[in-house]
């Protein structure tokens, strides 16, 4: 999701029983979901470490998340190399085959 905009269209989300006009490039469907994991991650946070301070809740959410995204960006990376060598292993045995 791109930083929102002035002239983006917003959509009303509730994160933490607070309400947000987020707007971006995004359709409204995907800013909701958005919202809803954000919402979901605090209120996980809130149960399991009974913090009050919504600000702390949502620094813990927001490293919780962050965390899953670079470890997702690092099983990507993983996937792509690991690609780019079995397709360069199979085109050099094909290479092997049409000699």
């Amino acid at each position: 999701m791109a930083i929102p905009s002035a002239s983006a269209p917003a959509t009303r989300v509730e994160i933490y029983g607070q309400g947000y006009s987020i707007g971006g490039d995004g359709d409204a469907a995907y800013v909701l979901r958005l919202a809803e994991r954000v919402d979901a991650q605090m209120r996980h946070i809130a149960r399991h470490t009974k913090l009050a301070d919504s600000l702390r809740v949502a620094v813990l959410a927001a490293l919780n998340l962050a965390d899953e995204n670079e470890r997702l960006r690092d099983d990507l990376a993983r996937f792509e190399r690991q690609s780019a060598e079995r397709a360069h292993r199979l085109l050099d045995s094909l290479d092997q085959v049409l000699r």
